[in-house]
């Protein structure tokens, strides 16, 4: 999910299949047989209003945006008005793209209904989105992947990026070569596109204009490149990453083969958006994904599975850009992914288990933000 994410149970690699890597992680609450099913929507008033634990200091006035199924990568318009997010929800058996309000209401479908989509994020003028979706490949579902050979993720060669209107009438197909286009994102000045794909056998990161032209390939690092965002002055872009060597990479290249991937380790890098300079942030061994960089681009918040020695626990982290100053931002049990701070700064929406009803329910949540 890009996703539920890859440690213990699910950490997808686009942020696509995030949520349901967010399924695996869920703990079961008592009274489970009395729960309601994963997908069945509630309402604020079927939920307790959520609390932040007294160690979650940058955090205040926390409130639930959504009430019930797989909700997950949500991101704000420019404007900071609207989020768009993806969410398996009303028996659906994969994603599909969803908009709302900042405030939660007025949830609506705009992508097609077909296929499995991920990744969605709004163009600069508020009227469009971007996302990926598997629909001109097929209409249902792809199968998930065989958990038989262990956790890996299904890189779906059937994923192309597409722009659409808002009414979801209107889409153009922004990529269209052979394998996996996904995981994009838009610069600040609503110019370039960056995303994800294997186009050239390997899983790099591309940057292009947000018509589809102008393509240029910014890593070259075997390895699986993804989740990138820009930087707020348009001139960085934070990324997750893995390096594998040896036996590791020989195994990866051989799953890559068969559109799979086993996430076992992923970092934090930075780069500027030529691709040059890039530095490592993190080097835990774990599992580090969706970054976002701070309103003053001096930080980057990230969630990883650090601090939980069977790695089912994802937090929310701050690290500065130099790999210094690691500072716990969240303390849920659970699950906390997908940071995005509001174009103003004062906010920061996140995805999360928390307050759930059902095993395997993730919503979104958003609150103010104390730097």
């Amino acid at each position: 999910m890009h996703s539920a994410k890859p440690w213990t149970a699910l950490f997808q690699p686009v942020r696509w299949m995030a949520v349901l890597f967010l399924s695996f992680l869920a703990i079961t609450w008592p009274g489970a047989a009395q729960q309601p099913r994963l997908g069945e929507q509630g309402s604020p008033k079927t939920y307790p209003p959520p609390r932040l634990d007294p160690r979650e200091t940058h955090l205040a006035n926390l409130r639930q945006l959504t009430f019930g199924g797989e909700n997950a990568e949500a991101y704000f318009s420019f404007d900071g008005k609207q989020l768009v997010f993806q969410s398996t929800r009303d028996g659906r058996a994969c994603d599909q793209i969803y908009v709302m309000d900042a405030t939660g209401a007025r949830q609506r479908m705009v992508s097609t209904g077909l296929g499995r989509t991920t990744c969605a994020y709004f163009l600069r003028d508020g009227r469009h989105i971007i996302y990926s979706s598997t629909h001109l490949a097929q209409r249902e579902c792809p199968p998930r992947p065989d958990f038989s050979r262990g956790y890996v993720w299904a890189l779906y060669p059937g994923y192309d990026i597409f722009k659409a209107s808002l009414d979801g009438k209107r889409l153009v197909r922004l990529t269209d070569a052979p394998g996996y286009d996904a995981e994009a994102t838009v610069s600040p000045d609503g110019k370039h596109i960056v995303f994800t794909s294997d186009r050239s056998g390997d899983l790099e990161l591309y940057i292009m204009d947000t018509d589809g032209k102008n393509l240029r390939q910014l890593t070259h690092t075997p390895g699986y490149d993804g989740g990138a965002f820009f930087s707020h002055d348009g001139k960085q872009i934070v990324w997750r990453a893995s390096r594998p060597e040896g036996a590791e990479l020989e195994e990866y290249r051989a799953l890559l083969r068969e559109h799979l991937i086993r996430p076992s380790r992923l970092d934090i890098y930075v780069m500027n958006v030529d691709g040059s300079n890039v530095r490592r942030l993190t080097n835990n061994g774990k599992a580090n994904f969706a970054p976002f960089f701070t309103p003053d681009d001096r930080k980057v918040i990230f969630s990883s599975n650090m601090d939980d020695p069977q790695g089912r626990n994802f937090e929310l982290y701050l690290i500065n850009l130099d790999g210094t100053g690691l500072e716990r931002v969240t303390y849920e049990e659970t699950f906390d992914g997908f940071p995005m701070f509001s174009p103003d700064g004062k906010k920061l929406v996140f995805a999360s288990n928390r307050n759930g009803r059902a095993r395997g329910e993730t919503n979104i949540f958003i609150a103010d933000w104390i730097p």
